[in-house]
């Protein structure tokens, strides 16, 4: 959900913990990242100045999260003092950060077990783009929704046209003629 509708980067996700998902204001603060640098697995700073960033807590994404945080806490009942307490939102059965590889492989049996194109996690990061441009979201809106430094990443580089927006800008270029 926070790949597809926030556009959140792989790290993001995986490093959200959950003192930045605030319930009671209805923001999720997007500060920190969970990346693998040789052996080991990092929890640092975003990647960017940009994607330091507060997102509103859409309604179906706070229902998830209070779904997964009640997984959670079974889970560290089930761990008992094996129990890794990170602080992340996503985690192992036993509360470790989850490996960036694993998620991309968790994603590719999800996406083939539903007989779906094959396609990688960080494809709905451009697909979270597209659905912005097309459901006529500003430019700036997206590039800070997203995370980015600079307009031109977001429209030239994640967003994809598709025929149905062709067709309905020519059709308002007609309109101008009829």
């Amino acid at each position: 959900m926070l790949l597809l509708l926030y556009g959140l980067r792989r790290g993001e996700a995986l490093g959200l913990r959950w003192v930045d998902v605030d319930f009671d204001e209805g923001h999720l603060n997007v500060r920190r990242q969970l990346v693998r640098v040789g052996k080991e697995l990092h929890h640092g700073p975003v990647k960017t100045r940009a994607g330091n960033r507060s997102l509103p807590l859409l309604g179906v994404v706070r229902e998830v999260l209070v779904i997964q945080r009640d997984g959670q806490k079974i889970l560290k009942e089930e761990a008992g003092k094996n129990w890794a307490d990170t602080g992340l939102v996503f985690t192992t059965r036993s509360g470790k950060p989850i490996e960036p590889r694993n998620l991309a492989r968790s994603f590719a049996r999800l996406v083939a077990a539903h007989g779906l194109r094959s396609i990688r996690v960080h494809d709905l990061r451009h697909t979270a783009a597209s659905l912005l441009k097309k459901q006529g979201v500003a430019p700036r809106d997206a590039m800070e929704i997203l995370g980015h430094s600079r307009i031109p990443v977001t429209m030239e580089i994640y967003t994809h046209g598709d025929g149905e927006s062709r067709q309905e800008a020519l059709n308002k270029v007609n309109g101008l003629f009829e």
